[in-house]
């Protein structure tokens, strides 16, 4: 155990209030238990050692909506067979690899292969319509 948590297990509540006001910038909420605030305060801790939420799980939290691209890995193969041609993409660090040319999106590909627009993520079928 840390000194910091160690010292959040002993705190009575008017310490842990102190914290959390030095940790937050703002007074700890009235009727909220000890144990509630020293597990919020070491949540907080936790999130600042290991580097918090990534942009994709703040999202979710907020509701709202994940872009496809954030939940592919780069390297990730998609593959799709459109009109008896199997169109593979490979996604990358930033955008994708369809043909030996990048792209900025899903839906930028599925209209280079079809002609025609079409949701990215539902042609590859990554997502429902």
């Amino acid at each position: 155990m840390t000194p910091e948590l160690a010292w959040l297990a002993q705190a009575s509540r008017e310490q842990l209030a102190q914290r959390w006001h030095q940790t937050f910038g703002h007074p700890a909420p009235y009727k909220c238990h000890a144990e509630l605030l020293r597990q919020i305060l070491a949540w907080h801790l936790q999130s600042q050692a290991e580097g918090g939420l990534s942009a994709t799980e703040r999202r979710q939290l907020a509701g709202q909506p994940i872009p496809v691209a954030d939940s592919l890995s780069p390297g990730t193969r998609l593959v799709r067979v459109w009109h008896g041609c199997t169109h593979q993409v490979i996604v990358l660090d930033e955008g994708f690899l369809h043909a030996g040319q990048r792209y900025t999106s899903l839906s930028a590909i599925a209209r280079a292969i079809t002609g025609t627009a079409w949701s990215g993520p539902v042609f590859f079928g990554l997502k429902k319509r």
